[in-house]
């Protein structure tokens, strides 16, 4: 039977909910003669069901598409925009990029996904800041983690997919390394509570791309772009 909670959850999983769990029996012999009891205790397990809700990993029907790029991250897109060639990112991409940018808040699924059939070249971790991640320019400034792809597929781009930590996220969960090769929406890693993802392709590309600002997207299902034949 499949657990539908996501690994890259521990030890969270079992931290947090015994936590929980103690509090709530401290508070009931604290406050067992307290009308404050019942909200309390409810407080506290409407807390624990976010817990578990927060690291959960819901069966994702992949349809691969390699004319598509998947969305890499559950969330709401911020920004669909041409950059300069002057960004950390595009250095790291060795081109001028269009930039995506996914805002995940706390209520969403957090798991992390391949947006088409790469080989991981590199991933690079950056120290940083912990800003409100609803901004593009946390993506400078906050703490980072950016994965360089290459398609397997025609046109053979490189992309770079980059995990951000928000204002509360402040754990970045990678497993993804050099030469690791990853097929179309599978999972490489998470971000920990409210974060970021983006996706970065060249600027210059024949390519479609088919989300708006203000979108919800949903990872390894939500078509990003699409190649032009």
């Amino acid at each position: 039977m499949r657990i539908p909670l996501t690994k890259y959850g521990l030890p969270q999983l079992v931290a947090y909910p015994l936590l929980v769990c103690a509090l709530m029996v401290i508070l009931f012999f604290l406050l067992r003669n307290s009308r404050a009891l019942v909200p309390s205790e409810l407080l506290l397990f409407l807390v624990f069901l976010w817990m578990l809700s927060f690291f959960r990993d819901p069966a994702r029907d992949v349809k691969p598409d390699e004319a598509l790029l998947l969305s890499p991250a559950d969330g709401t897109v911020t920004d669909i925009t041409p950059l300069d060639g002057n960004s950390e990112a595009e250095k790291i991409l060795g081109v001028k990029a269009l930039r995506i940018g996914i805002f995940l808040s706390v209520f969403n699924v957090h798991i992390n996904r391949a947006p088409c059939s790469v080989r991981v070249e590199s991933v690079v971790y950056k120290k940083g800041r912990f800003k409100n991640a609803m901004s593009p320019e946390a993506g400078e400034k906050n703490e980072s983690n950016a994965i360089l792809m290459l398609r397997l597929n025609e046109p053979k781009d490189k992309l770079l997919v980059r995990q951000i930590s928000g204002a509360i996220a402040r754990r970045i969960v990678c497993e993804a390394a050099g030469n690791d090769e990853y097929t179309q929406g599978q999972q490489f890693g998470m971000i920990k509570f409210g974060s970021r993802t983006e996706l970065y392709l060249p600027l210059e590309g024949n390519y479609e791309v088919k989300v708006k600002t203000g979108d919800k997207v949903r990872a390894g299902l939500t078509p990003l772009v699409r190649y032009n034949k």
